[in-house]
């Protein structure tokens, strides 16, 4: 995987690999730092650039998060392998429904409290998107600025922060087979990252964002400073759904009842930068 010449740059991590899925076989797409996008069809031996979204002419005025400039979430649509969306910080949300051949910003609604302009086209610092497994229309987003919902596949957004601590966090989880279920871990804005109040709290609704009830049943008291930053966060299969989390402190908690209760389950590790879980047997 390597950047074409002409484009004046080179690879500097792999952010994200997501599978189109049981109508695409072998298709994968890998998004990138700096922001862009390649796709694989043989199930990721070998990538080639999309050009068309490196080509796209509101790219040279993305900015960078503190994180640098990245495609770092890319969703796939179990209803059509064509349709596509991505997640660039700090560019936004941009759609597709071609496959990738062309890309159209989806921000409406989403705030940018560092821009000018707080609601604008594009340049939106977009964190992670995660998509509903029964309403397939429904996302979830945590923003910079806010988790948002949008019920139309991401054309538009409503900001469902109302009753979390903090309107900032990196990480948006769902769960696997309810609709209306999802995970969120905020997080303070500022030069630190830390948790609200300095406690260690995961925040679920059951309603869509309509209400969040914290769940800390097991985690550590204050103060905790552990963040957890956007890949981090993850849900299982089973019945009832597992969840996890890692955090930039090296520990790694579960849970095997949605959330309820917690344990840990590793410590002393680096930070945290990802977590995914998966049923064996």
């Amino acid at each position: 995987m390597k950047f074409p010449e002409g484009t004046d740059t080179s690879l500097e991590r792999v952010w994200q690999l997501e599978p189109a899925g049981a109508d695409a076989p072998g298709v994968v797409y890998a998004g990138t730092q700096p922001g862009a996008l390649f796709r694989s069809e043989d199930g990721g031996e070998t990538f080639a650039f999309v050009r068309s979204l490196w080509d796209h002419p509101q790219r040279p005025e993305w900015g960078e998060g503190f994180g640098g400039q990245a495609v770092h979430t890319v969703i796939t649509d179990p209803r059509d392998p064509r349709s596509l969306m991505v997640a660039v910080s700090s560019g936004g949300v941009y759609r597709s429904a071609d496959g990738g051949e062309s890309w159209a910003p989806s921000n409406s609604g989403l705030r940018a409290d560092f821009l000018p302009d707080q609601y604008p086209e594009f340049g939106q610092c977009v964190h992670k998107i995660a998509r509903d497994p029964v309403d397939l229309d429904r996302l979830y987003l945590q923003n910079h600025g806010g988790v948002y919902r949008s019920d139309d596949g991401g054309a538009h957004w409503a900001e469902i922060s109302e009753g979390l601590p903090a309107d900032f966090g990196f990480a948006v989880a769902v769960h696997p087979r309810r609709s209306g279920v999802a995970y969120v871990f905020p997080a303070t804005d500022g030069s630190d990252r830390y948790p609200p109040g300095y406690r260690c709290r995961v925040f679920r609704t059951e309603d869509a964002g309509a209400t969040w009830e914290e769940r800390c049943a097991g985690l550590p008291g204050e103060p905790h400073y552990g963040v957890v930053l956007r890949d981090a966060l993850r849900t299982d299969d089973a019945d009832p759904a597992g969840v996890y989390f890692g955090n930039r402190n090296g520990e790694v908690y579960a849970s095997a009842d949605e959330g309820e209760s917690w344990r840990q389950i590793a410590r002393h590790l680096p930070d945290v930068l990802c977590v995914r879980a998966a049923v064996i047997g």
